[in-house]
């Protein structure tokens, strides 16, 4: 049956045409076939939508009781409206409406209204069909139109509507459903109630009358209002307002954090942790990497905010990209990280030793002698408690699963020092529990039957209060009651592979259980907090269905798909402490600050997203900026709006209809000087990817826009340059005349840009007008009264005036210049370092001998010939000339060896390929080691590289390493080798495997200082060493350097230096080469190291005493692992001694000693024969069975099938991190 939507429209179709309508439909209810064979439309003035989401409840027709009469209300009530469960009834009635002539009804016919709850209720009725061949009905609220239901009304109804023959009541028709009705939703039912045929037919469902007998019928609605304790009973949540219903905002899901946000709820409601929090200092650090600021801007957001809070800003500060972003990860590792970066922030601060105080219980491992008084023992912290479900019905058994007493006896027995071999009983128990005590419940585990990671939905019970003392030592502090209260269960919903995290939290010790599932919180019940996340099975399947789909893996399961993986208690007895009121004084000052500025700037940016139309954004360069940049062209050439580099340009929001004399005016105040001392160039894109004056505007009354369109390229922005007048005639400005380039008396505007030698710079200095048949050499007088080389009055004669005459223009006056083009040294004539004089003499003025050179763009910076003429040298308006002084060849030896530069062109180059690099140690251990930045050229060789960080360090450049950083982790990714064709360049972009490099910072190395010289350490070979001890179940991995041509012997020596081991136990060791989890080959002491990899596995091990005891007749047999199939080996490999005649039930305790692995896990094991004759079948051994003879062949194994633990789990790549 189908679902009605709530609106019901009045409509506006005319009466006639409405009459008409009804009556046509009433002749075709007349005839003996209704409908005639044709489709039923009734026009859509009335129509009520469809609705698919409506909660449909069908009749159990497999019930065998004798149906009840209609008219009998208790029993129909009792059949057909079967009470919700867990749901208490607030009050229920029901009421009949007998409908007499049929067809003479209009389209909408409503009934009598009638009480219930203290609210009026009606039954709406479309005799013919509401746009359906089908009588439609529905239950309404019986307000008329004009009284307006009470603000925030809603009742929650369960009801029931049945239509009947009012002559014989054991003929009916029923339907029911359950809504949530309110001013929006104010009606509910069936559009296909009833088939207007059968209705009418003579016999319905044989029962020898029709169900509409005589034009009449009946109509019972039974109605049942619920109470609703939680506020959001059978709520669609269309426009609901958290903040509003229950005082608390949520956190909205970037793609796979509803684990995050979880547990961010949780510690926010750890009042005490988020007081914690807010008292790091972070009001110098304010940085979008720094996560303690971070995490307190998400904490004052959910604490003040009205609508749902992004936890992008932390995912940011944490270093995670998108891949984490969309990658589930495990909570309590998450958790873990956390805690610990906040901790260690938190280190110095008011807040050192919070979150310990809060968060870290004590518990100890010990191992106690039965028969004497002796106990090896070791108290540690834990922050959190991880119990197992699997085999454990609730939390209490978890916890005496968890302190456990393992006897250790005959071949298992401890070795206790003083006393030998002695019986003991081994466990853990707790010294303290935390004032707030995290369980992580092991609901993933892996399966062996399935070969994958499972979730465990078994039932699992835990109270709202807990008390913790059973678990505690005979000597712990007990005087303040372990009694805990239930502040927080985590829920996953879903299965390994595919989920949803949300959370249950009671805000208030006194309070309720609040529901929050990422961006909508609401009330909730315990029963919900509690029951519902036990796990199990289903209880009270109705309607023959065999189980409940899983959303996530649309799959039926008769268990319940959601469970807690994630519990939080608080001691009762501090519980004031941990949830104590979190005030405004509490948060730091410069948090709300903040905040408010970046609310004031997102309503900026709202409003001017709103009136972007208007307004036209403007970008103006001056003078000032240019003689602050060092660049190419004239300004950043990704015009960079950054307002705190002065060299930027500067972007204004103008709008559209302003003039640009009143935009000049508003520009010339800012600098507080008339505006008659301005004008505007217009900024072109030239064909060569630089951006230059073109033009400048001389129509002030235009409108913004219209010299926009007039002048304007095709960016988003008006570039403008700003020109300064220096030349005045009774106050005004005088602006040298524009021509078209044409004309060879055209003035041309020159940008003038200085290389300074000795500071190492390129800076602006200003610009110049020279007319376009003007030579080249022109420029140097203007060039020196512009940089100001002016001196004393010298006595040595003018230069010959052999040059032609020219007519230098500027800005500020006429000057003529008799200077000869054979004085001026550029580079076309000679080298910028010669040895001859640097100076020479225009008129009085001595003036360095200068190269020039012009910037064509960013990657062709040309020498100019000083007898050409400007036109010639085509030079054009907005064009740039770069000048230099003259050097000595003796300087600029200096300068190149000193790594500085000589000439302009190579500076220029310098800054084309100029990267910022940062330098980090690459062990974060090394606090003593600074992290620093350097500016270098991607053209910068190794040992250059290498020179400038060891001169920065203080250190030798020849012991000094570098290597790569992965972009996503932060962590070390690939050793840089020297050589002497490599560069930062490439070293920072490799040219190979681009996809393998995608992940590599280009802006960043590490860098460490050895203990010897890379070249030194390049005659060297690095190996990887396992040492084992305690048979084969404790590792620990050293990196050993030893000489490419040594020996193992020479290992053993690393090693023993490394691991600090005494002579004797060395001269006892011997190195085993693995592959595949299986012994490659025994190395001897002698035996070089050339041929082994530097990837290889090594193993070192002391040699058992029972193998350098060996007696005659006894041989040795490889050991390995495997899970499953022999083809699937795990593990350490190992040697193992043979004895004749020994039974394999004995051969088993020896094994124990061996490998060190006891208990279950070593019952666990099934040990096998494989022949590598048979490689793929492994024969099961026996306790009766002799290993000696069934081992025939030397290449015969000795297999331990059992699951590898270290195998990954799951689909997760890099572990979780937080930067």
């Amino acid at each position: 049956m189908d679902a009605v939507s709530r609106n019901l429209d009045q409509g506006n179709m005319e009466s006639d045409d409405r009459e008409g309508a009804v009556a046509d439909l009433k002749t075709q209810l007349g005839e003996m076939q209704i409908g005639g064979g044709g489709e039923m439309l009734i026009d859509n003035y009335d129509v009520v939508d469809e609705k698919q989401e409506a909660a449909i409840i069908t009749p159990d027709d497999s019930v065998e009781e004798a149906d009840p009469l209609a008219n009998d209300f208790e029993a129909m009530k009792a059949r057909i409206q079967t009470p919700t469960p867990d749901l208490e009834i607030e009050t229920e009635t029901e009421h009949t409406w007998t409908i007499e002539n049929w067809r003479a009804l209009s389209k909408k016919e409503r009934g009598p209204v009638f009480e219930c709850g203290g609210h009026p209720w009606r039954i709406l009725l479309f005799p013919f069909g509401n746009n359906v061949d089908h009588a439609s009905l529905y239950l309404e609220q019986g307000r008329e139109e004009e009284e307006k239901a009470p603000e925030g009304w809603y009742a929650c109804v369960q009801f029931t509507l049945v239509m009947w023959n009012k002559n014989d009541p054991s003929i009916y028709l029923h339907h029911s459903a359950q809504h949530r009705f309110n001013a929006e939703e104010s009606d509910w039912g069936f559009t296909r109630f009833g088939d207007l045929r059968k209705l009418f037919m003579a016999s319905w469902e044989d029962k020898g009358r029709p169900m509409i007998e005589n034009e009449s019928v009946n109509i019972t609605a039974y109605v049942r209002i619920y109470k609703d304790p939680t506020g959001v009973l059978w709520h669609n949540f269309i426009n609901y307002d958290s903040k509003k219903e229950t005082g608390m905002v949520g956190l909205k899901n970037q793609g796979a954090t509803c684990y995050l946000n979880s547990l961010l709820q949780s510690l926010y409601f750890t009042n005490a942790f988020r007081k914690a929090i807010y008292q790091i200092p972070t009001d110098h650090e304010v940085d979008r990497r720094n996560s303690a600021w971070a995490l307190q801007r998400l904490f004052y957001l959910l604490q003040t905010d009205k609508d749902a809070v992004s936890t992008q800003e932390l995912t940011v500060s944490f270093g995670w990209e998108t891949k984490q972003i969309f990658e589930q990860q495990d909570v309590q590792e998450l958790s873990r990280i956390l805690m610990e970066r906040m901790e260690k922030r938190m280190k110095g601060t008011e807040a050192e030793n919070a979150l310990a105080n809060m968060f870290v219980g004590k518990m100890k491992t010990y191992i106690s002698c039965i028969n004497v008084d002796y106990e090896s023992s070791r108290i540690e912290d834990f922050w959190d408690v991880q119990l197992n479900v699997s085999g454990n019905k609730c939390l209490d058994d978890s916890f005496k699963d968890y302190i456990q007493v393992e006897t250790m006896d005959g071949e298992n027995k401890y070795f206790a020092e003083g006393h030998g071999l002695q019986d003991a009983r081994k466990g853990v128990i707790f010294e303290s529990f935390p004032q707030v005590l995290h369980l992580q419940l092991k609901r993933f585990e892996y399966d062996i039957h399935r070969d994958a990671m499972m979730k465990v939905n078994d039932r699992y019970e835990f109270p709202e209060i807990w008390d913790a003392s059973p678990y505690l030592s005979e000597s712990a502090d007990k005087s303040e009651p372990y009694i805990y209260q239930l502040h927080g269960v985590l829920v996953h919903s879903g299965d390994f592979n595919a989920g949803h995290y949300y959370a249950f939290l009671k805000p208030t010790a006194d309070g309720h259980f609040y529901r929050f599932d990422d961006d909508r919180v609401t009330r909730a019940t315990l029963k919900e907090a509690l029951d519902d996340n036990f796990g199990g099975d289903y209880a009270n399947l109705t309607n023959g269905n065999t189980g409940v789909r899983n959303p996530y893996t649309r799959t039926m399961s008769t268990k319940r798909s959601m469970s807690a993986y994630m519990l939080v208690y608080i001691r009762q007895s501090r519980q004031k402490d941990i949830l104590l009121d979190v005030a405004e004084a509490d948060t730091p000052t410069h948090l709300s600050r903040r905040l408010n500025e970046e609310r004031a700037e997102k309503e900026r940016i709202r409003k001017e997203q709103q009136e972007a139309h208007l307004y036209l954004p403007v970008d103006v360069i001056d003078d000032e900026g240019f003689t602050a940049y060092e660049g190419f062209d004239l300004t950043s050439t990704i015009w960079d709006l950054d307002p705190a580099i002065p060299s930027n340009p500067k972007r204004y929001r103008v709008l559209r209809s302003q003039s640009v004399d009143d935009f000049l005016k508003t520009l010339a105040s800012e600098r507080n000087t008339p505006p008659e001392h301005f004008r505007f160039w217009v900024m072109v894109n030239r064909q060569n990817k630089t951006v230059r004056p073109d033009q400048p505007i001389t129509e002030g009354s235009l409108t913004m826009e219209g010299a926009f369109n007039k002048h304007g390229s095709r960016e988003k922005s008006f570039r403008l340059w700003l020109e300064k007048a220096d030349t005045f005639e009774n106050g005004r400005a005088i602006w040298p005349e524009f021509a078209p380039q044409a004309s060879s008396t055209a003035p041309i505007l020159i940008f003038l840009k200085y290389f300074d030698v000795d500071l190492q710079r390129l800076l602006g200095v200003g610009h110049i007008y020279l007319k376009k048949s003007s030579k080249v050499s022109d420029l140097v007088p203007l060039i020196a009264n512009t940089m100001g080389w002016s001196a004393q009055s010298s006595s040595r004669s003018n230069l010959s005036s052999k040059g032609s005459e020219s007519t230098l223009v500027s800005p500020s006056r006429s000057v003529q210049s008799n200077a000869s083009s054979e004085n001026i040294l550029p580079p076309s004539n000679r080298s910028p370092s010669s040895d001859k004089s640097s100076n020479t003499l225009i008129g009085d003025i001595p003036v360095p001998l200068l190269a020039l050179y012009e910037e064509i763009k960013h990657s062709m910076i040309e020498p100019m010939k000083p007898k050409s003429t400007l036109a010639q040298a085509e030079i054009q308006d907005g064009d740039i000339v770069c000048f230099q002084k003259a050097i000595s060849d003796r300087e600029t030896s200096a300068l190149l060896s000193s790594g500085r530069y000589s000439d302009a062109r190579d500076f220029y180059d310098y800054l084309l390929n100029r990267v910022s690099v940062s330098f980090s140690p690459k062990n974060v251990t090394d606090i003593d080691k600074e992290v620093f930045s350097l500016v270098l050229s991607r053209k910068t060789t190794y040992d250059q590289l290498a020179a400038k960080v060891a001169d920065h360090l203080h250190v030798s450049a020849s012991h000094i390493r570098f290597a790569t950083i992965h972009s996503t982790t932060q962590r070390p990714k690939q050793t840089v080798k020297p050589a002497k064709d490599t560069d930062l360049g490439y070293i920072l972009r490799p040219h190979f495997g681009g996809f393998n490099n995608s992940n590599q910072r280009d802006d960043a190395l590490v860098y460490e200082v050895l203990e010897m010289s890379v070249k030194e350490l390049e005659s060297k070979k690095n190996l990887k060493v396992t040492l084992l001890s305690e048979g084969i179940t404790k590792e620990e991995t050293f990196d050993i350097l030893v000489p490419k041509t040594g020996t193992i012997n020479d290992l053993l020596r690393g090693l023993q230096k490394k691991a600090g081991l005494p002579d004797a136990v060395v001269e006892r060791m011997r190195i085993l080469e693995v592959s595949q989890s299986k012994i490659h080959k025994e190395l001897m002491d002698q035996t070089s190291v050339v041929p082994i990899q530097e990837f290889a596995t090594l193993y070192a091990e002391v040699i058992p005493e029972d193998e350098e005891n060996a007696q005659d007749g006894e041989k040795a047999i490889y050991a390995f692992h495997f899970d499953k199939e022999p083809s699937r080996p795990h593990g350490v490999p190992f040697k193992f001694v043979l004895k004749p005649l020994e039974r394999f039930e004995d051969t088993k305790e020896r094994l124990k000693t061996r490998t060190g692995i006891k208990g279950k896990q070593f019952e666990k094991i099934r040990f096998c024969l494989v022949q590598r004759s048979k490689f793929s079948i492994a024969i099961t051994l026996e306790n009766d069975d002799i290993l000696y003879d069934k081992a025939i062949n030397p290449d015969d194994f000795l297999g331990l099938d059992h699951v590898n633990k270290n195998r990954a789990g799951g689909v997760k790549g890099d572990s979780i991190f937080i930067r």
